[in-house]
């Protein structure tokens, strides 16, 4: 249990982890792993010994929750759809669908039936995640510590761990792309002479456009968790100051957050059609 202003907010910060202690281990409360065996983590300092295999099950859990709300909300809307009287919530859906087919056909310049599904699912995948930063920053946590779960964080976005997941995956999709529309030689060729066309100076081009390239993923990633992870903090940070103090900031900050949760999840968006149109350009 938090007592101090800083271990509260490393309590509120720190995701819940499974992951493997090897034999021998001391745990927080003295006892010692007598075989290597795949656990919850007690303490902050456990998870960070667990190393790189270990999971956020409370990343995973809301991340994969909201995608299931998307996915049976859609569904649902459209198994329900009429053209003679449609409801607030389909119209609500139908002004969603509409407005992101707009920016793929403004900002995708290809031929590919992939994207506006995939520009759709990001927008309202990401919006969702974002919008339970809402959520008083206290409420889950304390419902975990009622479940007998020491971490318990709600807002996937702050994880670096998820938005490097998307970003990953959308870099998997313009290397694909980039191969399959311009082939491997091709491919290999703007790697190799852009911008400068010229064989001498083509260890300098690869530097660049690799560069160019891996960027790519580090942006859409580390600008989703930036701006989340900071306005996560600031809610935390709120959270600690008199009662009467944090309903006078706690406001205003929530509204604000109407705009950020939204416009993250259209910068993420925009940004990936942006880099999967630029894969489908083929110069040659």
């Amino acid at each position: 249990m938090a007592t101090t202003s800083a271990e509260y907010i490393q309590h509120h910060l720190q995701n819940l982890t499974f992951g493997k202690l090897p034999a021998g281990y001391q745990r927080a409360d003295g006892s010692i792993v007598e075989e290597t065996t795949w656990t919850l983590a007690r303490t902050s300092s456990e998870a960070a010994d667990m190393g790189f295999m270990a999971f956020h099950v409370d990343t995973l859990g809301w991340s994969i929750f909201m995608g299931l709300i998307f996915i049976g909300l859609f569904r649902f809307v459209a198994s329900r759809a009429t053209v003679y009287t449609p409801s607030g919530l389909q119209n609500f859906v139908e002004i969603v669908v509409e407005f992101v087919q707009g920016i793929v056909k403004d900002t995708f310049h290809g031929r590919n039936p992939l994207i506006a599904p995939l520009a759709l699912t990001i927008f309202v995948w990401i919006f969702l995640m974002n919008s339970l930063k809402w959520i008083p920053v206290d409420y889950i946590p304390g419902l975990g510590m009622a479940l007998g779960l020491d971490y318990f964080k709600i807002v996937p976005t702050t994880d670096p761990n998820a938005t490097f997941g998307m970003s990953i995956a959308v870099f998997a999709l313009i290397i694909y792309y980039s191969i399959k529309i311009k082939g491997v030689g091709g491919f290999t060729k703007e790697l190799t002479l852009t911008p400068f066309n010229h064989w001498a100076l083509i260890p300098f081009n690869l530097f660049l456009e690799v560069l160019g390239l891996l960027t790519k993923p580090l942006s859409l990633a580390l600008r989703l968790f930036g701006n989340m992870y900071a306005g996560e903090v600031v809610f935390i940070l709120i959270a600690l100051l008199p009662f009467y103090v944090q309903w006078a900031l706690n406001v205003p900050w929530a509204i604000f957050h109407i705009l950020v949760i939204p416009l993250q999840a259209f910068i993420f968006m925009v940004l990936t059609v942006v880099y999967l149109s630029a894969a489908h350009e083929d110069h040659h």
